[in-house]
């Protein structure tokens, strides 16, 4: 298991690109690539009030609580807004979910592409089961004390979706099923993965919010949005060429980051860190 884990830490480390500001205030640059339609330098992002977005937490219970901490004390106006993956891969994401649903209105928190594959176990089971436990749904299902072996036969696969689905029944599956796929505030824009850089944010379709859009990473928006996201694992958290990313892989790296973002487009990034599994 052990193996097996640090086999995806290295995928994953793989595909990390260096950078990063940490721990003072900047305006971030857009690159000179990066322009409006009428041809003008992007400005910075500038949100309606401010705004802390959380990255990937992955059943971090520990680096949740520590990072909400640490945002109460330094940024206690800034609205949390959190980018997805709540579950799997970590051992508490039974505890992260009633963390986040007791937080009610006072923050925002959006779909992931693993909150999506949960939902399809319980939803499609016999047909969608299999990726989800591959990524992580085992964990998620022992944070909730349901036991699964590791090739089930149909009947001890659909007794797990029956118990899960009992389990999730207190309101958090109805909970889970009402994340929104995105949400923006003046010209920034948040979500897990990434749309498509080319069309607006209309005609975007709903999967490049969960998974990403091939050209999310490669190419420059040139609509004036910064985008804010998590999914794709980075060493540090970064903000470059209409880009925000926050994801620093909590479950394997033990890091956890918040991008605090203020209405005059000054950025800057808070991090927990903790033991990872690599």
């Amino acid at each position: 298991m052990k193996r097996d884990v640090q086999e995806r830490a290295r995928r994953l480390i793989s595909r990390l690109v260096p950078g990063g500001q940490r721990g003072r205030w900047r305006v971030p640059s857009a690159g000179t690539s990066h322009a409006t339609p009428h041809g003008a330098p992007q400005g910075p992002p500038r949100p309606e009030h401010p705004v802390a977005v959380i990255g990937d937490i992955h059943g971090r219970m520990d680096l949740l609580e520590r990072l909400l901490d640490k945002l109460a004390a330094e940024a206690p106006d800034a609205r949390p807004v959190f980018v997805g993956d709540y579950v799997d891969r970590g051992a508490e994401s039974r505890a992260v979910l009633e963390r986040l649903r007791a937080l009610g209105s006072s923050a925002t928190c959006l779909m992931g592409n693993h909150e999506a594959m949960l939902l399809e176990f319980l939803d499609d089971t016999l047909e969608r089961a299999g990726r989800w436990l591959r990524n992580g749904g085992r964990e998620t299902l022992a944070s909730y004390g349901v036991d699964l072996a590791e090739s089930p036969d149909i009947d001890a696969l659909m007794a797990a979706r029956d118990a899960f689905a009992e389990a999730l029944s207190d309101g958090t599956e109805r909970w889970l099923r009402a994340r929104p796929l995105f949400w923006q505030t003046g010209n920034l824009l948040v979500n897990h993965a990434g749309p498509d850089p080319a069309r607006p944010i209309s005609a975007q379709q709903d999967d490049v919010f969960l998974w990403g859009h091939r050209r999310f990473l490669r190419d420059a928006r040139r609509d004036g949005l910064w985008v804010a996201h998590g999914h794709w694992v980075r060493p540090d958290a970064r903000a470059g060429d209409g880009r925000i990313a926050v994801d620093t892989g909590a479950w394997a790296f033990g890091r956890l980051s918040a991008a605090l973002i203020l209405p005059d487009g000054r950025l800057r990034f808070i991090d927990v860190r903790g033991r990872g599994m690599a």
